[in-house]
């Protein structure tokens, strides 16, 4: 106990803060997902909303990517799958463990960005509940994760907390972006960076791939990134961008 105690940067009573908030945050995601999965009228309504905006624009594209994807073969079509139930949990939550271990002073501003990000997001769910791609095969669209994966949005404790409705705007597109920044300016390796600076791209393909999202849901993960990023600049003390502070942070200890 007395060894775990010393990796801790700032102790005991702060780790167990910090997972306290991410219990609660869940709690609130649950309250939300509830209230937004009464309004599946509403939802599929506003799935066919967005698909006639993009043909407006002629940019109906994640049917041709879906195509491309499925005609690549297995390994193309696991490794879309395997990223969008990776990247939502796993690596976000690996990432800030990460960072609260080695990058402390970070973690503050990148647990606040993520907070921010979702919490507008879900704020997002309740006004517009809207169903995602795979909702709507009759429109092309395929469900990839039900058809070659053992896990999909049936499995178990997935449909128990998941919300089905939560495409607009993309939570995965917010969180990668946020992950992808933080982590190509914390990390030392130049590498890793330049790696890093790739995931929220290759996240973005990916869900839409699998038919979770579309992109004009991508465009407004990403919008909510960008405001929430300007909620924590403002509320650090007036700095007037995100990424100075991160880099401050970052490299104090290089």
């Amino acid at each position: 106990m007395t060894a775990v105690s010393r990796l801790l940067p700032r102790g005991w009573k702060d780790f167990v803060f910090q997972l306290s908030l991410w219990l609660g945050f869940g709690l609130v995601y649950q309250v939300a997902r509830g209230i937004a999965d009464r309004s599946a009228l509403e939802a599929i309504q506003n799935g066919l909303t967005v698909i006639d905006a993009e043909r407006a624009f002629n940019a109906l594209v994640e049917v041709d990517i879906q195509r491309t994807v499925l005609h690549a073969g297995d390994y193309g079509l696991e490794a879309v799958n395997l990223t969008y139930w990776l990247s939502q949990f796993p690596v976000l939550g690996l990432s800030l463990l990460w960072i609260y271990f080695f990058r402390n002073d970070a973690f503050v501003t990148v647990r606040n960005w993520v907070f921010a990000a979702n919490l507008l997001a879900l704020v997002g769910y309740v006004l517009m509940p809207t169903a995602p791609p795979r909702m709507f095969p009759e429109h092309g669209f395929v469900d990839t994760l039900a058809q070659s994966s053992a896990v999909n949005h049936g499995s178990g404790l997935i449909e128990l907390a998941s919300n089905p409705f939560a495409a607009m705007p993309s939570v995965h597109a917010a969180d990668a972006l946020i992950i992808g920044f933080a982590m190509a300016t914390l990390v030392k390796s130049r590498w890793a960076a330049v790696l890093w600076t790739f995931w929220p791209t290759w996240v973005w393909f990916s869900v839409m791939a699998t038919g979770n999202h579309f992109w004009l849901d991508i465009v407004a993960g990403v919008g909510v990134a960008l405001v929430g990023a300007t909620i924590v600049s403002w509320a650090q003390e007036g700095r007037p961008a995100l990424s100075p502070a991160l880099y401050r942070c970052g490299h104090r200890r290089w």
